[in-house]
């Protein structure tokens, strides 16, 4: 029973942000209530497996795996552009690249081209990419663009975030570990109250289902598509070994390349049953990690608990759909912080690991001011350029992060 209730506490730690990742693209990409409740369903199918995966086959150390905030900025352009089918082929395609470099140990020599300052540049335009969509959240733009209920919104919105924040800077103990679960019950019940939710969907959804293959119809293999995600994986791919050196730190475990190489193949495969499933991409989860550090818990078996409820979980559409009803003004504050923490991160490798010379002052700058200002330009202008070429200049990390590369590799040190 104990490790039960271990294994549910790494749900919580979790669930968070994994549920975030479908409800932000969902409302992005204007899914309908059911299409959103269908997605959460997927995810937690597709993440449950993904931890057995990684636990079972991949590194073998206890990480759990869920949706990837990395993947979001693509996850919307393609969804919005292209359809839910062009997102299930870029992750298909995507993972099985993943498991390739993982399966042949390619990471080492792909990861020289990573250096802190290219992933700490790519890592920030993650967060500088959603900041409008948080706002937008806050504002209940994408549901009532005509702002009959922003008054209403931004209240939710800024409890939502107050709450967060308070939890996340003066809890204790476990509440310390879920400041958006508890935000987000915060900003669910005030959102009753003030009429912004409804239950009405939820009743027409049934009790119990089992997640199909290939929901949002054959999947579409666009070039553009997986160019725009190969960016997001590659990003994954170095968070991802990040978090396998603190785990085995943590928890006192052995850590080599083989594992290494393990891990990584078995994140590519569940990005492809991601791919399959219709959910989004899957990457190791640091606040799990944070977790264990907290209970000083590392068994791989509670994390392997945890994941079994999340397969029970998916297979309640019904649950699905209560997510799915979490207003957006809930969602803008929860993202505010959540983005704006992402973007820090990236800030906080780059003060902690690179030099601030001239050289790298220079490269930090112009990466920041291009992956900002490319996704700026008018839809009209880019379709000059080629279509590839024009999906790479809609991603701010996309460009800040071969921007990066380049001047990282030409400029000598």
């Amino acid at each position: 029973m104990k490790r039960i209730v271990l294994g549910f506490q790494h749900v919580l730690a979790m669930f968070g942000a994994t549920v975030t990742v479908p409800l932000v693209v969902g409302y992005a990409i204007g899914l309908q209530f059911s299409e959103i409740a269908f997605l959460i369903q997927a995810v937690l199918l597709a993440m449950g497996i993904a931890t057995l995966l990684q636990t079972f086959i991949g590194s073998k150390l206890p990480i759990v795996q869920g949706s990837s905030f990395a993947f979001i900025p693509g996850l919307i352009a393609i969804g919005s552009s292209l359809g839910l089918a062009a997102v299930q082929g870029a992750l298909i395609i995507g993972g099985l690249l993943e498991a390739f470099m993982g399966s042949f140990g390619l990471i080492g020599r792909l990861k020289k081209l990573f250096s802190p300052i290219v992933t700490g540049v790519t890592i920030m335009l993650i967060g500088f990419s959603l900041a409008n969509v948080a706002v937008k959240y806050s504002f209940n733009f994408f549901n009532d663009p005509t702002g009959s209920s922003i008054l209403t919104s931004a209240i939710v919105a800024f409890l939502t975030f107050l709450t967060t924040i308070l939890i996340a800077l003066n809890a204790k103990g476990t509440l310390k570990a879920m400041p958006v679960v508890i935000g987000a019950v915060v900003g669910y019940v005030l959102s009753i109250f003030l009429g912004l939710v409804d239950f009405s969907m939820i009743t027409s959804l049934p009790m119990f289902s089992i997640p199909k293959l290939m929901p949002w119809g054959t999947p579409i293999f666009d070039t553009n598509a997986i160019a725009i995600l190969l960016f997001a994986f590659m990003v994954s791919i170095i968070e991802s070994v990040g978090d396998y050196h603190a785990i085995s730190t943590i928890a006192d475990l052995p850590i080599d390349n083989n594992k290494i190489n393990r891990g990584i193949a078995s994140e590519g495969f569940s990005c492809t049953l991601a791919g399959l499933l219709g959910a989004c991409g899957t990457t190791s989860y640091s606040e799990n990690i944070g977790l264990v550090a907290l209970t000083k818990v590392s068994s791989v078996q509670v994390v392997q608990i945890g994941a079994v409820i999340l397969i029970l979980l998916s297979l309640i559409p019904k649950f699905a759909g209560v997510l799915a009803s979490i207003p957006a003004p809930v969602l803008g504050g929860l993202t505010t912080a959540l983005y704006g923490m992402i973007s820090i991160t990236g800030l906080k490798l780059v003060k902690d690991k690179v030099e601030l010379n001239d050289r790298n002052t220079l490269i930090l700058a112009s990466s920041l001011i291009l992956g900002l200002g490319a996704p700026q330009l008018p839809a009209e202008f880019l379709q000059i350029f080629p279509k590839i070429i024009a999906s790479i200049l809609e991603s701010g990390m996309a460009v800040g992060a071969i921007t990066a590369i380049l001047m990282d590799q030409i400029l000598k040190k």
